[in-house]
């Protein structure tokens, strides 16, 4: 079966993708289908930078708000299928599907054969297997702390298994449970869409600088009080969305376990080690034409245009 075309706009968190993709959707006559993992999860709206009504400007978005913050099974393979579901609408309707996002896996999850491994880092493996044989009885308590159900199944003497679940909960921001069975089972499909993959990226000290005012605005409008009801509804702590940044960082300030102003700066610090290894997935994909958006309040209406061209083309099979 031929894939679907679709257009993906990635990069790093802070980077412009909402202005920049929802622009190119008013002008290429496109809707919008969200590859974030935490924007998924409804009542995470502050913390996850979730476009207001105001930001989407009239374009409809997708996959948004559609999982409870309890939900403890949401994997790629179900991101896949209701996204999927999103874009066979959008083209019904004549429409471009763009997908936009900063997670690597979900992305993967459109454009790639649906048998695509679980992603991995063998220097993060290396340092985890060092700290295996320094002390296992912690790592594997490590495994139970942040990943219970695989942990459930693992030998605390299973090295090897124990050390990649801790790999792919580092590389990923998830468990490996999280990622389902269903994959295993589908090697030699076709990809279910043909991208035109659109990589944004910017000055690395001034995606730090946004990086932290975003956090800065974050607090301002709100976040405080968001992350509050979310802890005081007694969720798991151990549910892959407590584990979100900008949340789980201020979850130890209620505890008790930090200052306030302890929990702000690693907010923005993890934000940042998140922006670098989104950077490392997607630099490590040839598909990617890179786009830098140092200057985009300067560049946008000239941008904007050539995209547009970009994806008229694109979707035209030209």
């Amino acid at each position: 079966m031929k894939s679907q075309r679709i257009v993906c706009v990635v990069g790093p968190t802070a980077c412009h993708k909402t202005e920049l993709s929802t622009a190119l959707a008013l002008a290429a006559d496109g809707e919008i289908v969200s590859a974030d993992s935490v924007q998924v999860y409804r009542g995470m709206d502050i913390g996850s930078a979730k476009p207001s009504l105001e930001e989407r400007r009239g374009v409809p978005h997708y996959m948004l708000d559609c999982v409870s913050i309890g939900e403890a099974d949401f994997s790629v393979s179900r991101y896949r299928d209701l996204a999927m579901q999103e874009i066979a609408g959008i083209m019904g309707r004549g429409r471009v599907p763009i997908v936009v996002g900063g997670s690597g896996l979900y992305v993967d999850a459109l454009t790639r054969p649906l048998g695509f491994a679980v992603p991995g880092d063998p220097a993060v493996r290396a340092r985890i297997g060092a700290e295996y044989d320094e002390n296992p009885a912690g790592t594997y308590a490590s495994l139970c702390r942040l990943d219970p159900d695989t942990a459930a199944r693992l030998h605390p003497n299973d090295k090897k298994r124990v050390v990649r679940a801790l790999e792919v909960l580092r590389c990923t921001g998830k468990p490996i449970s999280s990622f389902g069975n269903d994959f295993a089972n589908a090697a030699g499909e076709d990809a279910p869409c043909e991208p035109l993959m659109i990589g944004l990226d910017m000055d690395r000290a001034e995606l730090y600088r946004r990086i932290s005012r975003r956090v800065d605005l974050m607090l301002e409008n709100g976040l405080l009080g968001e992350a509050k009801r979310i802890f005081d509804a007694g969720y798991d702590p151990d549910l892959p969305a407590m584990q979100s940044i900008g949340y789980r960082q201020l979850f130890g300030y209620f505890s008790g376990e930090c200052a306030l102003s302890e929990a702000i700066e690693r907010i923005k610090l993890d934000t940042r080690h998140f922006a670098k290894r989104q950077l490392t997935w997607f630099r490590r994909d040839p598909r990617i034409r890179w786009y830098d958006v140092t200057q985009y309040d300067e560049q946008k209406d000239a941008l904007i245009g050539a995209l547009t061209d970009l994806v008229g083309g694109w979707m035209k099979g030209t």
